[in-house]
């Protein structure tokens, strides 16, 4: 009997993840929005930023449960309404240049959870690891389960990523290190 519960178990463990479990992420109707806000003396003069992040692919396991989302660098836009769109084109082309993301170099963004745990009624905390401009960092963060859409937001650091903010005219205007993501994620209908 015991031979054949350690022989079931190597089984199942060699066969990974259950893949009829998981739902594909609908990317045409999940969103993510990177919010960044600026700083310094003269930053009155200065706008906060709002970049769109669609996603390229994304799977949820609710029964493992897990999360794999991807993104690709290039295809982040700056939405900055309040701007005009001769700044939109500046904002967008440093952002995506060597000078921040270098985005034709590290193309992909991914972020893959290792553990999610219930904290409540619909609530959960993800931890995970999200790699982004070549650096990979763990990133821990609550979700919540709203009218089946998977919703959050974290913070994190630009220069955990190797990523040094933006600073023009000796610092007097700057992006703070701290950025905002919100996501807000649907899946597949079965």
């Amino acid at each position: 009997m015991r031979n054949l519960l350690l022989c079931a178990t190597l089984i199942a463990m060699s066969a990974g993840p259950v893949r009829a479990q998981s739902s594909p992420v609908d990317v045409d109707h999940s969103t993510l929005t990177i919010r960044v806000f600026k700083s310094g003396l003269f930053s009155g003069f200065a706008h906060n930023h709002e970049i769109t992040a669609p996603l390229s692919s994304g799977v949820v396991d609710p029964h493992a449960p897990s999360v794999e989302v991807r993104f690709d660098a290039r295809k982040l836009t700056v939405l900055d309404a309040d701007a005009p769109a001769d700044d939109r084109a500046k904002i967008q082309e440093t952002m995506l240049s060597d000078k921040v993301l270098d985005a034709n170099h590290f193309t992909d963004i991914v972020f893959r959870s290792h553990r999610v745990k219930p904290s409540g009624e619909n609530a959960y905390t993800v931890e995970g690891e999200l790699s982004l401009h070549g650096v990979a960092q763990p990133l821990t963060f609550p979700v919540s389960l709203e009218n089946g859409r998977y919703k959050g937001s974290v913070k994190l650091k630009q220069t955990g990523f190797g990523i040094t903010p933006i600073s023009l005219f000796g610092g007097s205007v700057k992006v703070k290190d701290v950025i905002e993501i919100s996501f807000d994620i649907a899946l597949q209908a079965k």
